[in-house]
């Protein structure tokens, strides 16, 4: 019975130890200490990053074709390659897949598509970024930059400089009670690791710690993102970074 008591004593101090030892690196550390593991948790998972699946439109039918004035299937960014031979739902083979239906082949189909997404211009990554002998994404010009990874590199590319600039009609900064930020210029960059999109969205919306939240939403062709960000998790040295 005294060693059952004991044991009670202790228990109230495990969760808080846990905390502790599970704080990440940007709390805990000063950036000159970081390990490679830890400017990767920054890159790649923390309140400035993460990887996720973007949902994937279905392809129209030939019938939706024609009635919007299309011929055939779109094709270019957010078009070409993200729904592969194989990919998507897979149907009963008892199901007629034929042409002209709903019950099209698997990769007609809504689904996902794996992207990674992060705020390039916040001061956690641009220190994370030359840790890890990166080069640094963030553009010329300041504003609120968020990088997307994975997209597709389309079969053709043409003007590097006009690729992803249509793609500013379809992107903004959502807040509650407050107007959309849209961004003020979008630059698509062709990489090694590949095809990497930023949106750049102007300073003088002054998003504070008062907003509470922002959600970025975009579309890149059948690909339609929408992540929604705590700000209050995305403080670092004691202030807010975008």
């Amino acid at each position: 019975m005294k060693w059952f008591c004991n044991r009670l004593r202790w228990l109230p101090l495990i969760p808080a130890v846990l905390l502790l030892a599970a704080d990440p690196a940007w709390k805990t550390k000063r950036p000159a200490e970081w390990s490679d593991a830890d400017a990767q948790e920054v890159l790649t998972k923390s309140p400035w990053a993460r990887t996720f699946g973007a949902d994937l439109a279905g392809r129209q039918t030939e019938d939706q074709l024609r009635t919007g004035g299309e011929m055939g299937q779109p094709t270019g960014l957010g078009y070409d390659h993200v729904d592969p031979a194989g990919s998507g739902y897979h149907l009963s083979p008892n199901i007629f897949t034929g042409k002209g239906g709903d019950d099209r082949s698997p990769r007609s189909l809504p689904g996902t598509f794996p992207l990674g997404l992060r705020w390039e211009s916040a001061a956690p990554v641009r220190l994370a970024e030359g840790k890890a002998h990166q080069d640094e994404l963030a553009l010329d010009g300041g504003g609120y930059q968020i990088a997307v990874f994975g997209v597709p590199v389309p079969d053709k590319i043409g003007d590097p400089a006009k690729l992803a600039d249509p793609l500013r009609k379809e992107a903004a900064l959502r807040r509650e009670g407050k107007k959309d930020i849209r961004p003020s210029r979008v630059e698509a960059f062709l990489r090694e690791e590949g095809m990497v999109i930023i949106y750049v969205f102007p300073p003088s919306a002054e998003i504070t710690l008062k907003d509470r939240g922002v959600q970025f939403e975009a579309h890149i062709g059948r690909i339609n993102i929408s992540q929604f960000f705590d700000l209050a998790q995305m403080q670092f040295n004691g202030k807010l970074e975008l």
